[in-house]
């Protein structure tokens, strides 16, 4: 009477088995390879080296596992083992086969497997029935086992290659800025950013490109464009200043300022042109670090940022009270913060100068006292109001 079906079955084959085998494994591994490659038209016509040597690779570990698993009650691949027929999978999936032909070649596998493993035992004795059925059980449950790894590997790439497509559509639309708010939400959804607000340009040289798909994984979007590639942040914990110099350290890169999705475009040029005012150097290069500078080139884009930057503070204001904190700031930057001169050049009473200032502080705290932050003030202030002038009235 037959043994029941088991999981393991190779747990019965006999221990010499292995032993029979294993000295002729130098020639069976190239004879199983190509005996799968020519059989399986799909294969036959691929002139690709490296092709075939992932296929003696494949072929290899599958015979060494399989003498490895006789008369054990092991699973038939660890993760090791079973990456192998996994990245074939994936390579089918990547190089736009379908998965029929590299099943086709497994089921070439296994009657070559199952002839040679007979054949190799016959040779030391002779070999009954039971045996022989208890081997082809062994080899069908043993390449099923490759099958499945395989199938699951080309359909994680059929996936990975969908959301790639998702990924780049939006990169897309946010690099030409012309897409529609509800189109490029939409699009975020798809890739698991609902809720898309604020985002992080960062350009790399092209050769780091994917080593950023990998760094950032879901949290950024690569493009790669002729000269350099672009990488797309959402904002958030990675995009913080400190996270991005610890991540980016000893890589060439501009990091564009943190802006709504919509100004993304006006991001990556003052990115481009801030890579521009530096020497390539080994970390990165903060375009925050680069605005009055901008700015005084002569890019709109740069002042956009500063002025809504550092005139934040006041936007609750009504534009009245605003006006006159923005007149009374310019004038108290210009005199060095002397009180007399604003009042006298405002044409108020030197209390309400005490007043207005007491209120800019409540708003700005210590960044009044920051000398780079005044210097941004002053250079968005002088964008607003022009050349200095008495301000009778106010």
């Amino acid at each position: 009477m037959s043994a029941p079906l088991s999981a393991t079955p190779w747990r019965r084959l006999p221990t010499d088995l292995a032993t029979a085998m294993r000295p002729h494994l130098p020639a069976t591994v190239p004879a199983v390879a190509v005996a799968v490659t020519e059989a399986t038209p799909a294969f036959a016509t691929v002139t690709d080296e490296k092709f075939r040597r992932d296929v003696h690779t494949a072929v290899q570990v599958a015979l060494d596992r399989f003498l490895d698993l006789v008369g054990t009650d092991e699973p038939a691949l660890p993760p090791r083992i079973r990456e192998v027929f996994v990245a074939l999978g994936a390579a089918e999936a990547r190089e736009d086969r379908g998965p029929e032909a590299l099943l086709a070649a497994l089921r070439m596998a296994a009657r070559v497997l199952l002839r040679t493993a007979s054949q190799s035992l016959a040779r030391l004795r002779p070999v009954d029935t039971e045996e022989l059925i208890d081997l082809s059980d062994a080899v069908s449950a043993y390449v099923a086992e490759l099958a499945a790894a395989s199938t699951d590997g080309y359909a994680l790439q059929v996936r990975e290659q969908a959301g790639e497509d998702r990924r780049r559509h939006l990169a897309e639309l946010l690099l030409r800025g012309d897409g529609m708010a509800n189109a490029v939400q939409a699009a975020a959804a798809r890739i698991g950013w609902p809720d898309l607000h604020t985002v992080v340009p960062v350009l790399l040289p092209l050769e780091q490109a994917r080593d950023a798909r990998f760094r950032f994984g879901a949290d950024g979007l690569v493009v790669e464009r002729g000269r350099d590639a672009v990488l797309v942040l959402r904002a958030g914990p990675r995009t913080t200043r400190a996270a991005l110099s610890a991540a980016l350290a000893g890589r060439w890169a501009v990091v564009g300022p943190a802006l709504a999705w919509p100004q993304v475009p006006a991001a990556v040029r003052l990115a481009e042109q801030a890579a521009g005012l530096v020497e390539p150097d080994a970390g990165p290069v903060f375009v925050d670090d680069h605005l009055v500078s901008l700015t005084l080139r002569g890019e709109p884009g740069a002042l956009a940022v500063l002025t809504e930057r550092r005139l934040a503070p006041l936007h609750d204001l009504r534009p009245a009270q605003r006006d006159n904190l923005l007149v009374t700031l310019h004038s108290w930057l210009r005199h060095w913060g002397a009180r007399a001169e604003v009042s006298a050049e405002l044409f108020v009473h030197p209390q309400t100068v005490s007043y207005r200032l007491k209120r800019l502080r409540d708003r700005y705290g210590g960044d009044l006292d920051d000398p780079t932050v005044r210097l941004e003030l002053l250079v968005v202030l002088a964008g607003l109001f022009g050349p200095p002038r008495h301000h009778a009235g106010r």
